[in-house]
């Protein structure tokens, strides 16, 4: 019913299946009036739309022409149609004149394809009480619609909304409850309210504590979002569809919309885009039109820009860069910037869910990067790198580091008392922004080249910097500090410093591999890795290490676009002999054993278990419940997702172990 296709954070492109075609996600469902509709929003690029099903059973007309030829014929659309249920009339008028089950039966009889049990919309910021009884009500609701379902053999897709207003822990017990359900979609709802005084700070509180306990096998609709300024940042924190009648409201009155704001008619000089529209007549044509013509015009263009930032971010979403258009679109408003420092608290939530290599750099566009999943994870791996007895921290230079530094360092400046320092146990780093710190052994690994940042540093990151390696220091027993750091980042680590002797560094390609295994797949993985007799093949381009042996014998090859090293059958066999169950690994049942050993992908259903740390485009092992390798290859999805499928492939199988 749902399959992801591509990922980047919490963002995803997928298929929604449903008995009137697929639609692509993230998706706009445009509202269609089912008396009042202007124009044809298929025309503009709208996959599914979104009907009201009480509108239509209040409306006599309308209800025998949907009972009797249905649905689509009635709004004249031949695509997916969800229905809401009368929530909306419920949270303004307080009542409607129709039971959950009858709108539900309703709902079917006129053969929409995605149905909506009759939840209760609780508004922001109302007292505990009520938002208690009316989730209640909700959830009790939500239940019997599943249960009516299934015993109506009803075919009709279903959506269980999740309410809970602005009590964070109320939204988490909704969505915790409704992920025990059957259901087939989980709209996230009244947040319209948030949105409409620029809350983006609570929304996204909203929005996430409902995602901590939402199944990732359904899609997810935010109710009521169709500004195209804030699409960029629900995507990101999980959002697979929208819905808003904003194209032809806003038309109504004279206002176009924008991934930069709203802007009213009388105010404009120019036309805002390139659409069709806006290229072909000017302000003054459209303020000298009749009424119902310009405003067909005006919701043509919100329709054009709205879908186009919708594609726009599917395709950021292919190339791997969904954060840095989140966080160039939430600069268009002082409130949606508050919005994007918010989800910064979410890291975590996010990290679990982020490819560890991507095709597109990683670029950094101001404080808010350091809080991406690519910085986090950096940081939590350098902590469990093995550590040496001294640090050396250099300055930043070219990259990769490890290519423009060797010989003598020059200057520097150390912790403490000065002892001699022993180079062959020294870890030597450069000063990183936004990663912290580099070690050279390392740098070439994604994203710790394939990163860029402005040379004029803000205030945020050199004190983000600064805090790390005050804390990372404590793991050395002595730390030298390359002079050029204070010159150039005006870090007051050198107050702490006094002068010492010039320190050397010198590259070594094994010491290399060794460390990059056991960034990548754990302490210890180099040392199991690469033993015998190694021997280190380089590109004869780029200089690069191409492939690595034992002998003749291939133990991994390296990745030319982020370093990362993929696994031969050999590498597999000394990982999956070094490190312990479960890490590194994706367990499969015994069906799946002999399609695992000839080297076929693994699905999702055939999965009984996995290291919680696997991420989309990680090397894995696959092994059997007794813990005997039976293939390796590619994680497609993570581990969260993995284990929650029953559908699509988890698993791009390089090779089986069969003989």
């Amino acid at each position: 019913m749902f399959e992801i296709k591509a990922k980047d954070n919490m963002g995803r492109v997928g298929v929604l299946k449903t008995k009137h075609g697929n639609v692509k996600t993230p998706a706009l469902m445009p509202v269609i009036h089912p008396r009042k509709q202007a124009i044809d929003v298929g025309k503009y690029g709208a996959d599914i739309v979104i009907t009201n099903a009480y509108l239509i059973y209040k409306d006599e007309e309308l209800k025998k022409k949907a009972v009797d030829e249905g649905l689509h014929k009635l709004i004249n659309f031949d695509g997916p149609i969800m229905t809401d249920s009368g929530s909306f009339q419920l949270s303004v008028y307080g009542d409607v004149e129709i039971t959950n089950k009858e709108v539900i039966e309703f709902q079917e009889l006129i053969k929409t394809d995605i149905g909506t049990s009759l939840d209760i919309p609780t508004a922001p910021f109302v007292d505990r009480e009520k938002a208690e009884s009316d989730l209640k009500i909700t959830i009790e609701r939500a239940k019997e619609a599943v249960e009516f379902k299934k015993e109506q053999n009803i075919e009709m897709l279903l959506n269980s909304v999740v309410q809970g207003s602005t009590y964070l822990d109320l939204r988490q017990e909704c969505a915790r409850e409704l992920s025990k359900l059957d259901a087939d979609l989980y709209p996230i709802g009244a947040v319209v309210p948030l949105m409409e005084s620029y809350h983006y700070k609570d929304l996204v509180d909203v929005v996430m504590n409902s995602m901590k306990e939402l199944s990732d096998t359904v899609p997810r609709h935010l109710m009521g979002a169709g500004h195209p300024m804030i699409f960029a940042l629900c995507v990101a924190m999980g959002c697979d569809l929208f819905d808003s009648a904003a194209y032809i409201l806003y038309a109504e009155d004279d206002r176009l919309l924008s991934t930069r704001g709203t802007f009213k008619l009388e105010n404009l000089q120019e036309m805002p885009c390139s659409c069709e529209v806006c290229t072909k007549y000017t302000p003054d044509d459209l303020r000298a039109m009749p009424k119902e013509k310009r405003r067909d015009l005006i919701a043509q263009h919100n329709l054009h820009v709205s879908f186009a930032e919708l594609r726009l971010i599917r395709q950021a979403i292919y190339d791997g860069n969904l954060m840095e258009l989140v966080e160039e679109r939430c600069r268009a408003h002082p409130a949606l910037l508050e919005g994007v420092r918010q989800l910064g608290n979410y890291s975590q939530d996010l990290e679990k869910y982020d490819p560890r290599s991507k095709k597109s750099a990683f670029f950094y566009t101001g404080p808010e990067s350091l809080c991406r999943s690519e910085v986090l994870r950096h940081m939590q791996k350098l902590r469990q790198m093995p550590k040496k007895r001294d640090l050396v921290i250099l300055p930043p230079t070219r990259k990769p580091y490890s290519k423009f530094i060797s010989g003598k360092l020059g200057e520097f400046y150390t912790y403490g008392d000065e002892k001699e320092i022993d180079l062959e146990n020294t870890d030597f780093m450069v000063l990183d922004i936004p990663f912290g710190l580099v070690p050279l052994e390392i740098d070439e690994v994604y994203p710790l080249s394939q990163n860029d940042a402005p040379r004029t540093r803000d205030v945020d990151a050199i004190e983000f910097a600064e805090d790390f390696i005050d804390e990372f220091v404590e793991y050395y027993d002595q730390v030298f500090i390359h002079k050029r750091i204070n010159e150039d980042l005006e870090l007051g680590l050198l107050n702490k410093c006094e002068a010492s002797d010039e320190i050397r560094y010198q590259k070594d390609d094994v010491k290399k591999i060794k460390a990059i295994a056991d960034y990548q797949f754990g302490v210890g993985a180099g040392d199991a890795l690469f033993t015998g007799k190694i021997n280190i093949e380089k590109s004869k381009k780029t200089g690069k290490i191409r492939h690595i042996y034992d002998g003749k014998v291939l133990i991994v090859n390296m990745r030319a676009s982020d370093s990362l090293l993929i696994l031969s059958k050999e590498g597999a066999k000394r990982l999956h002999n070094a490190m312990p169950y479960p890490k590194n690994r994706v367990v499969v049942n015994k069906d799946s054993e002999p399609f695992a050993l000839d080297g076929k992908s693994v699905f999702c259903k055939f999965v009984v278990d996995c290291d919680d740390n696997i991420r989309s485009n990680d090397e894995v092992l696959i092994v059997n419940e007794e813990d005997k390798l039976l293939a390796y290859g590619k994680a497609l999805i993570g581990a969260c997702e993995i284990k929650q499928f029953e559908t699509g492939q988890a698993i791009k199988t390089r090779k089986g172990m069969k003989k």
